[in-house]
C-alpha cells in the first residue's frame, strides 16, 4: 500500500536537501501550485507526473514510492 502523505514527504525531504523550493519545481514542470498539497490529501497523482518528479529530483520511482531507501536512479543508456 503506498501512502501519499510519505511520497509527498519524501518529495519535500529532498527537494529542502536541494535548497529548492516546492513552487519552483512544480512551475519548472508545468503542474499547479497545489499538485503535492491535494496528493498529500489523497488525491491521485499519474504515473507520468510522478516519473516527471522523479527524474527532476535525480531519484528513483521507487524510492519516492517507498520501495526502496536508496535514491540514486538506475539509468539506462538510452536515457
Amino acid at each position: 500500500m503506498y501512502f501519499t502523505q510519505e511520497i509527498a514527504g519524501r518529495i519535500k525531504t529532498i527537494l529542502k536537501s536541494r535548497n529548492c523550493t516546492m513552487k519552483t519545481m512544480l512551475n519548472d514542470l508545468g503542474m499547479g501550485i497545489n499538485a503535492i498539497s491535494e496528493f498529500s490529501k489523497g488525491k491521485e497523482l499519474s504515473c507520468i507526473k510522478l516519473a516527471k518528479i522523479a527524474d527532476y529530483l535525480d531519484c528513483s520511482v521507487d524510492y519516492l514510492l517507498g520501495r526502496t531507501d536508496v535514491i540514486e536512479v538506475n539509468k539506462s543508456e538510452n536515457n
